[in-house]
């Protein structure tokens, strides 16, 4: 069974940012133990950046009969955010194969656009987070080069083509595409990814999971209110539909602006909320300790 996690779309990518020699002004303005003693310059060594992918289309459409268009117009790459890149494996090798792009390409949503793809939206998100990084960490603590400098930035991410493109679009944002060569984005085989809960690879978790998303998905009052919600929304009760995909495509739609009715608002808070008892159910007291291994 496909992760509660990769589901829900909770993978992304990772930039390192490492500088020895450039001096930033920490913001330390009391509290320094010694009375008297005036504020105190640090030297930042290192800066990691954990994000997300940008917005997307859907993993998996709801079937009903109301599905909206998503056509390849909405998945064009704006011009700023273009910046050179060739990904590889951890050890610089080439880029292993991606299962579940495999799998998104095998299908196409209404209108012709493949599932879980970076839409033009979530590229300008994606370059705006680059943009207020270089606010802070080139224009105002002058930590980075302007240009793009391998010998500066480690950048790796998931091997998933949404999550690479994002990664390009905020280093669009942050370097404003100035670059002397590509940057190199390595990322590793699924079986190996550490960057979200891998229930393929790594036993344990499998094992202390196995069997609790149907006792999750069936805590009081999770049955009656996600019939409701197919009821309202028109879809076959013949259909396997979940919180998850319900989430997923509600908050597509809203992102991306399609017609979007206050009762679809409520409908999405209410999936949004769902989403969040299964997960704190799956993450429960007894379990801690396994996501705390894995992160």
């Amino acid at each position: 069974m496909m992760s509660i996690w990769i589901r829900a779309g909770l993978v992304g990518a990772s930039v390192s940012c490492l500088h020895k020699k450039r001096v930033a002004l920490a913001e330390v303005k009391r509290d320094t133990g010694r009375p008297g003693m005036e504020d105190q310059d640090y030297e930042l060594k290192l800066v990691q950046v954990v994000f997300r992918h940008g917005a997307r289309t859907p993993l998996k459409p709801i079937p009903h009969n109301e599905q909206v268009e998503w056509t390849p117009t909405l998945l064009e790459a704006p011009e700023h955010t273009q910046f050179k890149y060739r990904v590889t494996d951890l050890e610089g090798g080439p880029q292993p194969p991606s299962p579940f792009e495999e799998r998104y390409r095998s299908n196409k949503l209404k209108g012709g656009a493949f599932p879980g793809q970076l839409t033009t939206i979530g590229m300008q998100q994606m370059f705006s987070l680059g943009a207020r990084l270089r606010s802070l960490y080139m224009e105002e603590r002058r930590f980075l080069s302007p240009v793009f400098n391998p010998s500066e930035v480690y950048v790796r991410s998931t091997n998933i083509v949404r999550n690479v493109e994002s990664t390009r679009c905020l280093l669009a944002g942050l370097f404003q595409q100035k670059q002397d060569g590509p940057v190199t984005i390595v990322t590793t085989e699924a079986d190996d990814e550490i960057l979200y809960p891998n229930y393929q690879g790594c036993k344990e978790l499998k094992v202390l999971t196995s069997g609790r998303m149907p006792i999750a998905s069936s805590q009081p009052g999770m049955t009656d209110v996600l019939k409701k919600l197919n009821q309202d929304l028109n879809i076959d009760s013949t259909k396997q539909v979940d919180f998850f995909l319900l989430l997923d495509n509600l908050l597509a739609e809203q992102v991306h602006g399609f017609p979007f009715s206050i009762q679809y608002e409520s409908h999405l808070q209410q999936s949004e909320q769902r989403v969040i008892d299964i997960v704190s159910y799956l993450m429960g007291p007894n379990n801690r300790y396994v996501y705390r291994n894995v992160w």
